[in-house]
């Protein structure tokens, strides 16, 4: 498992790198805000301990632009007591919040809590549903099939794997980069034209108006996101 520490205070960050990293955890870390958006767009992150009050990007505005692509676990981590933030924290989507100075055993534990929690969750969820539906698409995962509004859509294998992805991680945001290491499992080099082809491919099986799509979409500068107007409360 992979644990993000956002911390301006280079000791705080150390220490709880160690302390995850003797425990089994993958830690890497970053000393400010936009450090850390650098790190959830390019890597795979299982859970994010952030601390509030970092420069550049502050732990709230993080949280917020993590929200929008993402259901990880965040602990946030603040030197300031009052209810206030820790309302705001967690209204903005926080999963838990330590004051200053912490237990470095309490934090741990909590992070332990916290994944095993959201590994339970993923784990029945993959054994409860071999079908997955998304708007008026719809996977088989134990026939291989796809479907739009009951109809077969004809993919490739690898067309199959990359809906299949976005359909298990709909409303996320994912580069290049992390579409081509899911679903090929190799390395990136930069070849953005394999990726571009494939999700063009998919975009005129699965759109009315692939110039124009409303499923898979097109984020300017970082990737691409499968989102659906009718999915929206």
């Amino acid at each position: 498992m992979t644990v993000l520490v956002a911390e301006d205070e280079k000791d705080i960050r150390n220490l709880i790198k160690i302390n995850l990293e003797d425990n089994g955890f993958t830690v890497i870390t970053a000393s400010d805000g936009k450090e850390a958006w650098h790190i959830i767009q390019t890597r795979t992150v299982d859970l994010a301990v952030l601390d509030v009050m970092m420069p550049v990007m502050d732990g709230f505005n993080l949280l917020m632009k993590i929200r929008e692509i993402s259901t990880i676990p965040v602990i946030f981590l603040t030197a300031r007591s009052d209810d206030i933030d820790k309302v705001l924290g967690l209204k903005l989507g926080a999963d838990d919040y330590l004051t200053k100075p912490f237990s470095i055993t309490e934090l741990i534990a909590r992070v332990e809590a916290h994944l095993r929690r959201s590994t339970e969750y993923i784990s029945k969820k993959e054994k409860t549903s071999n079908i997955i539906a998304y708007g008026d698409l719809a996977i088989d995962k134990d026939k291989c099939c796809a479907y739009k509004a009951g109809e077969l859509i004809d993919l490739g294998a690898k067309e199959y794997k990359l809906l299949l992805f976005f359909m298990e991680n709909p409303e996320r945001v994912f580069t290049k980069r992390q579409l081509y290491q899911a679903v090929w499992e190799d390395e990136y080099y930069g070849d953005d034209n394999t990726i571009m082809v494939h999700i063009s491919r998919i975009r005129n099986r699965i759109e009315d108006d692939p110039q124009n799509p409303m499923y898979l979409k097109t984020i300017r500068g970082i990737g691409y996101k499968l989102h659906h107007t009718g999915n929206e409360p």
